[in-house]
C-alpha cells in the first residue's frame, strides 16, 4: 500500500511540474516550453494475489515537422506470491516522421532492476542495470502512434520484457 501512496504522490508531482512549465512559458514567451509535448503511459494489472503497475511519463521537443527528441522516466512494480520486482530508470528518444502517417523511432532505455524470486527453500535476489535499445516503427493518427519496436540488446535472462518485440501506443499532447 505504501507503493501506491508513493505512486500517487509522484503522479501529482508530474502534473504540477507540467502546470508550472506551462505557466512559465506563457509569462516569458519562451518558445522551447510552448513547443514541448508531454505524454507517456500508465499501466495497471490485478489478479488473484498479483499486482503490476507502471508509470512512464515522457516529454519530446519537435525540432521541425520531421524530427523530435525527448526523455522519459519509467517506474514499474510487480508483486505476486513468488516474485517481486521494482524497476526504475530513464530513456532518451528520437522520432523521425518522414510522412504524416509514418513514424520511426530509436529509444535508449537504462533500467535499474531489483527483483526477488522465492523458491521452496530460498529467496534469490538480483539488483542490476539493464540497457535496452529499441528501434521501432508505427502508424500515426493525430497525437497517437501505434506500432512495434524491437530491442536489439535483448537478453532473455536479464530483460524485464517477455520478448525483444513489443507493441506500443505512444500519445503526446
Amino acid at each position: 500500500m505504501n507503493f501506491l501512496k508513493n505512486l500517487f504522490i509522484f503522479i501529482l508531482f508530474c502534473f504540477s511540474l507540467t502546470s508550472t512549465s506551462q505557466t512559465f512559458s506563457s509569462s516569458n514567451g519562451n518558445d522551447f516550453w510552448s513547443n514541448l509535448r508531454y505524454g507517456g503511459s500508465l499501466g495497471l494489472g490485478f489478479g488473484d494475489d498479483y499486482f503490476t503497475g507502471s508509470l512512464a511519463p515522457s516529454a519530446i521537443y519537435p525540432f521541425n515537422e520531421y524530427f523530435s527528441t525527448g526523455v522519459g522516466l519509467n517506474l514499474t512494480y510487480v508483486n505476486d506470491d513468488h516474485y517481486k520486482a521494482f524497476v526504475y530508470g530513464g530513456s532518451v528518444l528520437g522520432i523521425l516522421t518522414p510522412f504524416q502517417q509514418l513514424q520511426f523511432s530509436a529509444e535508449f532505455e537504462q533500467l535499474r532492476v531489483n527483483r526477488q524470486l522465492k523458491t521452496f527453500d530460498e529467496t534469490l535476489e538480483e539488483n542490476y542495470w539493464y540497457p535496452a535499445l529499441f528501434l521501432g516503427g508505427g502508424y500515426v493518427v493525430g497525437n497517437v502512434t501505434i506500432g512495434v519496436r524491437y530491442d536489439i540488446l535483448y537478453k532473455e535472462d536479464k530483460s524485464i520484457y517477455g520478448s525483444a518485440f513489443m507493441p506500443f501506443v505512444r500519445v503526446y499532447f
